[in-house]
């Protein structure tokens, strides 16, 4: 997608530089808050199997993610089985990682039984928003307090592939933290919409 002219020369993040796909991303997903239940199970589900890869290699693969998990619609994917599994591993446009496969489906159930106990993925989510003023500079570190208790509270609760650096990129890229770079051009935008956020 051909990003608008206004934008092509702009200061990103350097991260958003380094693949042809990642200044879409940057410009218009990263960072903005989410309080989307199905979004929210889509990012961690990424994440999972983000493990050990690059987000370029997911990033790529997401629409084939979509079609294989229901637009992770957790619901949904909570009620796959060993044929829903073995089709997946058969899916050459995905990760055809099953240890990661089935944390997604343990995941889902998990997230049912969230939404049961908190009402909404979000509303737990987003009580784990670090105070502003706690954080440093941006792009400066992988994990925060928050994040680390983020991850202990969702393996608590068994959920799989949680971990404190994983729940930090996840907080970032769905808006709990804003860690464009001072002279991103983005940056003011993401805190403008936080700041209009209505949090769950």
């Amino acid at each position: 997608m051909t990003l608008k002219t206004s934008k092509q020369h702009q200061t990103r993040c350097a991260w958003a530089s380094s693949a042809p796909d990642f200044p879409e991303y940057h410009d218009h997903e990263w960072g903005f808050p989410v309080s989307n239940d199905q979004r929210l199970f889509e990012k961690l589900c990424l994440e999972t199997f983000q493990s050990g890869l690059s987000w370029r290699t997911i990033l790529s693969k997401r629409d084939h993610f979509r079609l294989a998990f229901h637009h992770f619609d957790f619901h949904k994917v909570a009620q796959f089985g060993e044929e829903d599994v073995a089709k997946l591993l058969d899916n050459k446009g995905i990760v055809r990682n099953k240890r990661k496969i089935l944390a997604v489906i343990n995941n889902a159930k998990r997230a049912l039984e969230m939404v049961e106990q908190e009402g909404s993925l979000a509303t737990f989510i987003w009580r784990y928003e670090p105070d502003e003023n706690t954080l440093p500079p941006p792009e400066t570190q992988t994990t925060c307090v928050e994040s680390i208790a983020l991850s202990k509270e969702l393996k608590k609760r068994g959920w799989q592939f949680v971990g404190p650096t994983t729940m930090y990129a996840f907080m970032q890229s769905m808006g709990l933290i804003n860690d464009h770079a001072e002279n991103c051009f983005m940056r003011e935008e993401i805190d403008q919409a936080r700041k209009g956020f209505e949090r769950p």
